[in-house]
C-alpha cells in the first residue's frame, strides 16, 4: 500500500505515518502539511521520512516540515533527534551545503525613497558581492587564516574589518559553533573553500532588497527592529560553498567504508551514520562545525559589502542608513541540544536539513534583547513572492523546536529549463515591479517562481500547527542571483 494511503491526520495539518507502515521503523513519522501541500509531496519523500525512523536512538518521531521534498537520505525539510549516547550523526540529515542559511538586515531606509536609485543599488550589490558557480571571493587567505575562520567563525570577519562585534550578537550560535576543529577538514575541502569566502554562490542562493509589506505582531516586530510597512530590508541566502560540500562528501565516503554492517540495517545507504561515541562521529561533528563557521563568516562578509553598496549607490551616511542584523539562521545543520523527552531532559544530536531552529521565549540561546519574545525565524520565498519573519513558540517542542526553511522546490531545474526562458522570467518580475540581475539567463529560468511551492501556504501551516507565529511579511523589490 502506498505510504500516502497510510497517513492519518492526527490534528489539523499534522499527519502521522505509523511505525507499522514499514517493518523496521522505530518510531512513527510525523509531517506538518496541509492537504494542499500533501497533494504535491512525492512518494519518494514520504519513503525518506519513514526511512529516517530506522536510525538507532531516534526520539519520538521522524519529522518533516511543510516545505518537504525529496533529497539525499533525508528529505529537504527533514528533522530527527538521535540520542547522544545510542544514536549518532548522519551527514544525509544535515546536507551537502552545511549551514546554508539566511540573514536578514533591517534599515532606516524607506522603499519610496530608494526606488529611483534601485537600479544603481542592484548594480552595486551585484558588482560588490561575487556570485555564481565556482566563483571565488574577493580576498586571499593564508592556510592559517582559513583555519582561524573555520574555528572562530563570524568573529574573525568582524575583527578583520567586515562588520562589527554588535553584528555577532544576532547570529545563531553567535556565528560560531563550539567544537570546530580545522584538523578534521581535508586538504581538498580547504582548497575548495579558500578562494570562495565572501561569495554568494549559485542555484537558489540570492541577495534581495525587500520592503516590509505587513506587520502581524507589532510588539515582536518592534523588538526585532522591524518598524512598519515600507521599511527597507535586505535578505542574504548563502552557505558554506565548496568547502561544506567537500566536508560532507569526504565523511560520507569514510562512513560508508567504515560502517558497512550499520548500512545493512538501513533501508537506504544514503542514511549512513557515524555511531555516537566513535572517533568518526566526533570528527564529523568537528568538521561539520567548521563548515558552519565558514558559512557564518561568508554571510558576514557579504553583509559588509551590502552596507558598502548602499552607501555607494544611495550616497547615504552609515548612521542614516542604519543597516543592522535582525537575525541569521542555519537550515542545514546538526546540533548537540538538550530536550525534554518522556518527562526528562535528554542530550541529542538534532538534525535539521532544510529546517530552521525555532526556540521559544525565555530560551537561553536567544539574544538577550529578543528573549522575551522568542527566536526570529526567517522563511524566504521565491524571486517573485513574499518572504516572512516568524518567531519560535513553545508548541514547537514537538518538532524539537524546528520549523520550515523556505518555499521548497516543486519542479526540478531540468523541468524549468524545458519550459522557461530566463529573459521571460526577468520580464515577468519587472512587470511585477521587481528588478533582477543574474550571472546568466539559465539560473533565472531554473529559479523562476513557478519552480517553488506556495510560501504563503507553508507559512500558514507553520502558524496553524503552532510551530511558529508570523511576525512580518516582506516583498522583494530587487533580487541578485548567482
Amino acid at each position: 500500500m502506498p505510504l500516502k494511503d497510510q497517513l492519518k491526520e492526527v490534528r489539523k495539518d499534522v499527519w502521522e505515518l505509523p511505525a507499522s507502515a514499514k517493518p523496521g521503523m522505530r518510531v512513527p513519522a510525523r509531517m506538518f502539511l496541509s492537504k494542499k501541500l500533501l497533494g504535491d509531496v512525492e512518494e519518494g519523500a514520504l519513503e525518506q521520512v519513514a526511512n529516517i525512523a530506522f536510525l538507532p536512538g531516534i526520539q519520538q518521531n521522524s519529522i518533516a516540515m511543510p516545505d518537504m521534498h525529496f533529497g539525499y537520505g533525508f528529505p529537504i525539510g527533514g528533522v530527527a533527534a538521535l540520542d547522544y549516547e545510542t544514536g549518532g550523526l548522519s551527514p544525509g540529515g544535515i546536507g551537502f551545503d552545511i549551514n546554508c542559511g539566511v540573514r536578514l538586515l533591517r534599515s532606516n531606509l524607506r522603499a519610496d525613497d530608494i526606488r529611483p536609485k534601485l537600479p544603481k543599488l542592484l548594480d552595486a550589490v551585484f558588482h560588490n558581492v561575487p556570485s555564481g558557480v565556482g566563483v571565488g571571493g574577493k580576498i586571499k587567505l593564508t592556510a592559517a587564516q582559513l583555519r582561524d575562520v573555520l574555528e572562530r567563525g563570524a568573529a574573525w570577519a568582524a575583527e578583520n574589518g567586515y562588520g562589527t562585534k554588535r553584528d555577532i550578537e544576532h547570529l545563531e550560535e553567535r556565528g560560531c559553533m563550539k567544537g570546530a576543529d580545522a584538523s578534521k577538514v581535508s586538504d581538498k575541502a580547504l582548497k575548495r573553500g579558500a578562494p570562495q569566502l565572501g561569495s554568494l554562490g549559485a542555484g537558489n542562493h540570492f541577495l534581495e532588497v525587500q520592503r516590509v509589506e505587513r506587520v502581524f505582531l507589532p510588539d515582536v516586530a518592534k523588538a526585532f527592529g522591524i518598524t512598519g510597512e515600507g521599511q527597507v530590508t535586505f535578505m542574504i541566502h548563502s552557505g558554506s560553498r565548496g568547502l561544506g560540500h567537500q566536508v560532507c562528501t569526504d565523511y560520507l565516503q569514510t562512513l560508508e567504508n567504515k560502517f558497512r554492517d550499520e548500512i545493512r540495517s538501513l533501508p537506504d545507504r544514503e542514511l549512513v551514520y557515524a555511531p555516537a561515541g566513535t572517533k568518526e562521529c566526533d570528527a564529523y561533528f568537528a568538521a561539520m562545525a567548521c563548515g558552519a563557521n565558514f558559512a557564518w563568516t561568508n554571510r558576514q562578509m557579504i553583509m559588509h559589502w551590502v552596507r558598502e553598496s548602499v552607501l555607494q549607490a544611495l550616497g547615504a551616511k552609515e548612521a542614516d542608513a542604519g543597516i543592522e542584523v535582525v537575525y541569521d539562521v542555519a537550515h542545514n545543520i546538526g546540533k548537540i541540544e538538550e530536550h525534554e523527552i518522556d518527562g526528562r531532559k535528554r542530550k541529542v544530536y538534532v538534525h535539521r536539513k532544510g529546517a530552521t531552529r525555532a526556540f521559544p521565549a525565555g530560551h537561553a540561546d536567544i539574544p538577550a534583547d529578543y528573549r522575551k519574545f522568542g527566536q526570529p525565524v526567517l522563511i524566504p520565498g521565491s524571486m517573485g513572492t513574499a518572504s516572512y519573519v516568524l518567531v519560535g513558540t513553545e508548541t514547537a517542542k514537538e518538532t524539537f523546536y524546528s520549523t520550515a526553511h523556505g518555499a521548497g522546490r516543486a519542479a526540478s531545474r531540468t523541468k524549468m529549463l524545458r519550459g522557461m526562458s530566463g529573459q521571460d522570467v526577468a520580464k515577468k518580475l519587472l512587470d511585477a515591479g521587481i528588478l533582477s540581475k543574474a550571472a546568466n539567463w539559465q539560473v533565472m529560468a531554473e529559479e523562476a517562481p513557478e519552480a517553488y511551492k506556495d510560501v504563503d501556504e507553508i507559512v500558514r501551516v507553520c502558524e496553524s500547527t503552532g510551530i511558529a507565529r508570523i511576525v512580518a511579511k516582506l516583498r522583494p523589490m530587487a533580487v541578485a542571483k548567482g
